[in-house]
């Protein structure tokens, strides 16, 4: 497959892209310093800001599919939504269906109509981004916004980190998934197993769904 990847050197998105690579897709990795990319077959690295509708719209076209890694800094949570916007936009403007969104676990389930940010075990330092993510899962699931549109929306487990790549683990779609320690993690590289596996057998269009040991 032809991937365009967006964010591809952050903790996520340079996992995902070493997955996409390890199994021979096409990749064209979108970052705002291409110098934290290492060139290496199948992979084109290119400058861009997502923020620019037109020209992403340049370059997803052709894609067989567009993957966000896409992580605004601290403080500048809002921009996040105006990022999901625009990737929407051209990704409709280069006539790619399929999009893909690593998402937030702030908005799952851990009880009934009860989320990880309503329950008040979020540690305020992540309040922000954990709601900007929450956000931009309703806007998927209830504005015109990505009518059309072959979404996904990727949950990490509660606690993310790099870590072994094992293939073991369990899915779910909207409630917070927890070991027999009722702890909530994944590594960055079986979540991205995880993601690459619904890119090429797709299981979850348009709608949520989550990872977790």
């Amino acid at each position: 497959m032809n991937i365009v990847l967006i964010g591809a050197s952050g903790m996520i998105g340079s996992r995902v892209l070493q997955e996409l690579v390890a199994r021979r897709h096409k990749v064209t990795a979108v970052v705002r310093d291409p110098s934290r990319v290492a060139a290496e077959p199948g992979v084109t690295v290119v400058e861009g800001d997502v923020m620019n509708t037109t020209a992403m719209a340049r370059i997803f076209k052709g894609a067989d599919a567009v993957v966000s890694a896409y992580s605004p800094g601290q403080g500048t949570e809002g921009r996040l939504m105006e990022a999901t916007r625009s990737l929407l936009a051209s990704a409709r403007q280069a006539g790619v269906r399929r999009v893909l969104l690593a998402g937030g676990a702030g908005s799952l389930l851990v009880a009934p109509g009860i989320t990880v940010i309503a329950s008040g075990h979020l540690p305020k330092e992540w309040v922000g981004i954990a709601q900007a993510h929450a956000d931009v899962l309703e806007m998927l699931r209830n504005s015109d916004e990505a009518a059309g549109l072959e979404w996904t929306y990727f949950s990490p487990a509660g606690f993310i980190q790099p870590g072994e790549r094992t293939g073991k683990f369990r899915l779910g779609k909207d409630d917070l998934i927890v070991d027999a320690q009722g702890e909530s993690r994944i590594s960055a590289e079986d979540y991205a197993i995880a993601l690459v596996d619904e890119l090429e057998k797709p299981q979850h269009v348009r709608e949520r769904f989550t990872v977790g040991y």
